[in-house]
């Protein structure tokens, strides 16, 4: 069992910065591949960003490729966002996800924080 708690989210104006937290509970944490999905109201929720155990191998949506980055610190048990040139458009909530499978990260996730909301204003 893996438990993820978000934090970093809050509200900023577009063309500033943020970045997100997920700490996770569990000795499994490195394991796992992990990720960040965000649901804007209306919207489905869209995958934007995933790392493998290893933090070897990234992956983003075309969304926010460019502009968003993911990290990892296995010792903290720790996954991050950051993200720069915000727009309104990223305005969601952010999700954090643990997967025990990294290809399949943006179709299947094994777990799911609460999320945090962002909100970029013009």
């Amino acid at each position: 069992q893996v438990q993820l708690v978000e934090s970093g989210g809050g509200l900023v104006q577009a063309g500033g910065s943020l970045r997100l937290s997920c700490a996770a509970s569990g000795r499994t944490f490195s394991s796992f591949a992990m990720g960040w999905f965000r649901q804007a109201p209306g919207k489905e929720r869209e995958f934007i960003a995933g790392i493998n155990w290893s933090a070897g191998s990234t992956k983003y949506a075309d969304s926010v490729k460019g502009r968003f980055t993911i990290s990892r610190d296995n010792a903290k048990n720790t996954v991050y966002l950051q993200m720069i040139s915000l727009k309104p458009e990223d305005t969601a909530v952010y999700y954090c996800v643990a997967a025990r499978s990294y290809s399949i990260i943006a179709y299947a996730s094994d777990y799911w924080g609460q999320g945090t909301q962002v909100t970029v204003t013009v």
